[in-house]
């Protein structure tokens, strides 16, 4: 995802009362897991500071004042649990949201243990990390309030952030979690074409090893659920990639 893409996304949902954004510090070792991570969450309209070891994040906690923590466990100098005791510090309150690998229920178990309030493994999809980071947010101290209507609307096609509820001219249409993030992207682009490396690196979790051919099974999918039998809304820009638009 390119920034250029990810400048011309919609806001989020959640901000702070004042209209200001939300501050995410996310800390981890891998630069191509923080890279994404941060264009994924400025995506949603949040101020992203990335820090690559314990001491880094300490350091931009106290300088970037988060309102939530995104953590590896796992890091170069010390580990998270550490990391999280010295940001609390200066920081009671705020939420932390740990990566752990795969398998490691004792880093999971000892992370929620220590005061972590969720956890997610590797690998992950990014809606999943968001999801998680908004209850959070919505859970906490934070003067967090919702700005805007959760519906984004294209023509007679309705997609309900909150609800993930999606209908067309007032059908309900049941879709996939996959599904549901596909139209959310192309929806909240209307009319602007989306090359298929850019869904790629916004649907799909960041270290999937699949080929463009998924967005084609899946553009099919939608098409399926969301134009059969009607005036078609995605529209595939040959050489380019795909966009929605309302019917003329």
């Amino acid at each position: 995802m390119s920034s250029k893409t990810v400048a011309a996304l919609a806001p989020a949902n959640l901000r702070h009362s004042d209209g200001s954004a939300i501050r995410v510090l996310v800390v981890d070792d891998e630069n191509t897991l923080t890279d994404l991570l941060q264009m994924a969450l400025r995506y949603e309209g949040w101020d992203v500071r990335t820090a690559a070891t314990g001491h880094e994040a300490v350091l931009a906690a106290r300088e970037f004042n988060p309102d939530v923590v995104v953590l590896d466990v796992m890091l170069p100098d010390f580990d998270g649990l550490q990391v999280m005791k010295r940001i609390r510090e200066g920081h009671t309150d705020v939420p932390v949201l740990f990566l752990t690998a795969k398998d490691s229920l004792e880093d999971r178990v000892a992370g929620l243990t220590a005061g972590g309030d969720d956890y997610v493994t590797k690998p992950f999809s990014l809606e999943e990390l968001v999801a998680r980071l908004r209850s959070l947010l919505r859970r906490s101290r934070s003067l967090i309030s919702d700005v805007s209507d959760p519906r984004i609307v294209v023509g007679d096609l309705v997609l309900d952030e909150d609800s993930y509820e999606v209908t067309r001219a007032g059908e309900q249409i049941s879709l996939t979690a996959t599904e549901f993030e596909l139209l959310r992207y192309l929806m909240r682009n209307p009319r602007r074409v989306l090359s298929k490396a850019q869904i790629l690196d916004r649907v799909w979790s960041y270290d999937f090893g699949g080929t463009s051919s998924v967005v084609e099974l899946y553009i099919s999918y939608l098409r399926k659920k969301i134009d059969s039998g009607r005036a078609p809304m995605i529209h595939t820009v040959r050489g380019a990639g795909y966009m929605v638009k309302a019917t003329e």
